[in-house]
């Protein structure tokens, strides 16, 4: 027996989204599933709270949970939850229309993803919470049964989500309790379209691993067990109900964090560092993330997943949001669980939402702070660490300013202190000479090019440390930088040097006479004009003959390189050319110039002076032909 039945037309901006769902523009239909749960978990929760706050609210909340039944020959499924439950006015306003901000707006966002990506289309659905109309992805029709605590009316809401829907209050449902159930009559599988067999008890019970795994209520799935030819039904909690984030860290082993690592990570290595994060307050969340022993392979991949995974009270809501860690902490494995978090919006403005950046910068805060507690307490897994993602980390010096000087302060740095350690900044400045105002560095495709570079000479006989920076990102972030406490960064290839360290000259040092080089420096700066910008002599110099200095604010050529390299239209500046005085080459060719400043040799010598300057420092010659030429010929002419 029923009465007030009601047949009601959907509005048409809820036909239009409806159409979308049915004529299934997403590759991941199992998300249905997950938001039908998303839902009783919510109502259980209802419950909870409200048998708090109203004593006299006759409900049992000993045994709240989630079941899932099937019945494989009728081909259909029921999600029942035993919480709070809806009347019938609450049924019209909250199931039977879709009159809530931003459904236009996902509309156009799903059509969006139906041109773009459809497997990005999928997570919308949760974003704007009307995940109960994803149940006609996979269905043909739905049907609620809903009792509201406190309340005897049972109300029936059914359609098959093709302009109408039937909402009426039953009496032929005497034994139903308080709470939700919807039942499904699910389509044929078509493994073609994704439509997976909903009946059965395996794909039911992967999709709770994936997404409702730590769901605090039990999820049960009605199984069916055989023995001896008898058939019986039970229930058999299917989500481990394990949300370690949620669990006070001296409940939780080391061995369950680094299960859960590497069962969100797919790695089969521990970690080596688990970062546990627990803010109340306002806005309430929590987040355990780790740090990997090892970069993956895709570290490097412009189009690799990167961001950890989001939920809401433990559902499962994002695999990969790229909004909650910034580029250069792309290897962060973890979950972050917001109590209350608006998702009714694109990915695009959920990286603008305020509780979203608020979280960003904490968790970030929190992973660099890890680092360097390792860094102190743990110096071998910092030293794997660094070796691993030292490099994009540095990319963070760039990327966000805001804390760069806690990225410098983790980092680690090759120089010519030792040949296998690496120091950090702190310790290169309590190694500084007594009065040094500089930190001083030199870039280079290895080690070895950067250390035998002729820059290094005047440094290496004075005692003065040299950062030896080999890393591509290394030429964007010096130049931005500027300075750690109070140092100024400067690189030995550039400027003027200034090698003054108190040290007196010995007495008998040869002085230099300058000026009877002026002849010399003007000519070549004519004959390499094509080159060099200016030729002086060299105060950096001991054994080479002549070495190639930029301009202070002059773009390094390996930078200029990297930006033509990208289809930047960036022109190589003129370099300085600076010579030896005190090196028999230097000091021959001032003599011959002097002797005849018209011999034809003198010109070739010039190339080769300045063509050994790039050789000596790692760069390319401009025209290697010509090079080796010049000097066949000159070395043949000396035999």
């Amino acid at each position: 027996m029923t009465a007030q039945i009601e047949t009601h037309e959907f509005q048409a901006e809820a036909r239009q989204l409806l159409q979308l769902m049915v004529h299934s523009i997403y590759s991941n239909k199992d998300i249905f599933l997950r938001e039908l749960i998303s839902n009783a978990s919510d109502a259980l929760d209802k419950l909870r709270l409200e048998s708090f706050r109203d004593k006299s609210l006759d409900v049992d909340i000993d045994d709240l949970h989630i079941d899932l039944e099937v019945d494989r020959v009728a081909r259909t499924l029921t999600i029942r939850d035993n919480g709070i439950g809806m009347s019938r006015d609450e049924v019209v306003g909250l199931i039977g229309t879709i009159a809530k901000s931003g459904t236009g707006e996902l509309i156009k966002k799903l059509r969006e993803a139906k041109n773009a990506d459809g497997a990005a289309a999928g997570e919308l659905i949760g974003q704007f919470g009307v995940g109960f109309y994803s149940a006609f992805m996979v269905a043909d029709t739905v049907t609620l049964l809903t009792r509201k605590a406190g309340q005897t009316e049972v109300t029936r809401w059914s359609s098959d989500g093709s302009g109408t829907y039937t909402v009426e209050t039953v009496t032929d449902e005497p034994d139903f309790g308080v709470g939700t159930a919807v039942t499904l009559k699910l389509k044929p599988e078509d493994a073609e379209d994704q439509l997976h067999d909903y009946t059965s008890e395996s794909v039911l019970r992967e999709i709770v691993r994936r997404y409702s795994d730590f769901v605090t209520w039990p999820i049960r799935l009605r199984t069916e067990k055989t023995k001896d030819g008898k058939t019986t039904h039970e229930w058999e909690t299917i989500n481990s109900r394990k949300a370690l984030w949620a669990r006070p860290k001296d409940e939780v082993s080391e061995e369950e964090y680094r299960e859960f690592y590497k069962h969100i990570s797919h790695d089969w290595l521990d970690p080596l560092r688990t970062i546990s994060v627990k803010v109340e307050g306002t806005f309430e969340y929590q987040a355990l993330l780790f740090l990997p022993s090892r970069a993956p392979m895709d570290l490097y991949y412009r189009d690799a997943k990167r961001g950890v995974q989001l939920y809401v009270k433990r559902v499962f809501i994002m695999d990969n949001c790229e909004a909650l860690i910034p580029d250069y902490l792309r290897f962060v494995k973890g979950v972050v669980d917001a109590a209350d978090l608006s998702l009714n919006v694109s990915r695009e403005i959920l990286q603008q939402d305020r509780h979203i950046q608020l979280m960003r910068r904490r968790l970030v805060k929190k992973v660099l702070g890890a680092v360097k507690e390792m860094m102190t307490d743990d110096r071998v897994r910092y030293d794997t660490f660094w070796r691993e993602f030292g490099r994009v980390v540095k990319e963070g010096l760039v990327e966000d300013p805001d804390n760069r000087k806690a990225i410098l302060d983790i980092a680690s740095f090759a120089s010519t202190h030792s040949a296998d350690d690496l120091t950090t900044l702190r310790d290169y400045l309590d190694r500084a000479k007594d009065g040094q105002e500089h930190i001083y560095y030199l870039t280079g495709a290895s080690r070895s090019v950067v250390e035998n570079s002729p820059h290094m000479e005047a440094f290496r006989a004075k005692g003065l440390e040299v950062l030896i920076l080999t890393d591509p990102i290394d030429e964007f972030w010096v130049e931005q930088v500027g300075e750690y406490e109070g140092k100024k960064f400067t690189s030995i290839a550039k400027g003027q040097v200034d090698l003054d360290t108190g040290d007196e000259e010995s007495d008998s040092e040869e002085k230099v006479d300058e000026s009877s080089f002026d002849k010399l420096r003007e000519w070549l700066k004519t004959t390499l004009s094509d080159h060099v910008k200016e030729v002086r002599l060299s105060n950096r110099l001991t054994t080479s003959p002549a070495c190639l200095v930029g301009d202070t604010h002059d773009i390094p050529p390996a930078l200029v390189k990297m930006y033509q390299q990208a289809g930047q239209e960036v022109p190589m500046a003129k370099r300085i050319l600076e010579l030896n005085p005190k090196h028999t080459l230097v000091t021959g060719l001032r003599d011959a110039h002097a002797a005849n400043a018209e011999a034809p040799a003198l010109a070739e010598t010039a190339e080769l002076l300045y063509g050994m300057a790039l050789l000596a420092e790692g760069s390319e010659l401009p025209d290697p032909q010509r090079f080796t030429t010049v000097l066949a010929n000159r070395l043949a002419g000396a035999l």
